[in-house]
């Protein structure tokens, strides 16, 4: 497994746009560049684009997955069903 974490900034010239129309619109954006950046990894990784905007919106397709089973598997050494939010 491979992930890439990206911080977009949703007050750069290049997102103002999209963010005030569309919550998430800059972490979308840049966990599909992530997917395309990092394509070949496909056939040999299973790859996560970690995608949080400075104002905190996630990008839910893939990153809040990742956090949920890191946490999930954290449970099952600790027996802290908080693993997950602790995370979050």
């Amino acid at each position: 497994m491979a992930w890439d974490v990206t911080v977009p900034d949703i007050y750069a010239e290049s997102h103002a746009g999209d963010t005030a129309t569309e919550a998430g619109a800059a972490a979308n954006q840049a966990a599909a560049n992530k997917i395309a950046k990092y394509d070949e990894l496909a056939s040999t990784q299973i790859f996560y684009p970690v995608a949080v905007e400075t104002g905190g919106t996630w990008n839910h397709c893939r990153a809040v997955e990742l956090v949920q089973e890191i946490g999930r598997r954290a449970t099952l050494i600790t027996d802290e069903p908080r693993e997950s939010t602790f995370m979050f």
